[in-house]
């Protein structure tokens, strides 16, 4: 049996508290949410979210299509689901940098490498993996904000701990200075930009942009 991406069984239930943006509803914590998010990576890497349908997710883990949207009312959600636990890794590089024995300036110059790695390591060891990203950036999902959210948070609190060592200047307003880091770091995570840049530039170019921020940082 064939989905349609378009049909939700269910159509019209309620979401739950707050209406989830990502067509998320039910216990976030149940055990076939889990199954139905494992089998979707495991699907999405091999088949592609293209090819993958909801009723080839439901005849994974032994459950009718229509008990799926008891979870999720459509593929895209699923989907971005599916992205935000992607994405999440990718940033998970960058939390794990931030937390690192080293200086904010230090910290902040790997931020750049670790994201950027992260990111070609996603394109071309998890190729269908990224078309999910792609799709994500394309289709504007909630999963690309909360990721620029998430770098967001991350830089402001290297700069706050680059500050308060005496490492940065304090004149800029926060909140400008960090908004402009964080787009800096834009070509090196960009799903899109990483497709149409050599690895080499965007090595030397990562390097490059990082000691220029690094600089303009300086007291």
């Amino acid at each position: 049996m064939a989905e349609n991406d378009t049909e939700a069984g269910g159509r019209g239930a309620d979401k739950g508290p707050g209406d989830r943006a990502a067509g998320e509803r039910g216990p976030a914590d149940h055990r076939t949410r889990a199954q139905l998010l494992e089998a979707a990576d495991a699907h999405f890497r091999h088949f592609g979210y293209a090819k993958t349908t909801v009723a080839d997710l439901a005849r994974a883990i032994g459950v009718s299509p229509a008990y799926v949207y008891r979870f999720f009312d459509s593929k895209q959600a699923i989907g971005q689901a599916v992205c935000a636990m992607t994405l999440d890794r990718i940033a998970g590089a960058a939390r794990a940098v931030e937390t690192e024995p080293r200086s904010a300036a230090d910290r902040l110059r790997r931020v750049y490498r670790a994201l950027l790695e992260k990111g070609l390591e996603l394109y071309f060891q998890e190729r269908r993996l990224h078309e999910i990203v792609i799709a994500a950036v394309e289709g504007d999902w909630p999963s690309i904000m909360a990721y620029r959210q998430e770098l967001g948070a991350i830089v402001r609190r290297l700069v706050i701990a680059g500050r308060e060592a005496g490492e940065f200047e304090r004149k800029t307003p926060l909140d400008d200075l960090c908004v402009a880091i964080t787009c800096t770091l834009t070509p090196f995570c960009h799903p899109i930009l990483l497709e149409q840049t050599e690895r080499a530039d965007l090595r030397a170019s990562a390097e490059q942009v990082a000691n220029l921020v690094l600089r303009s940082l300086a007291p």
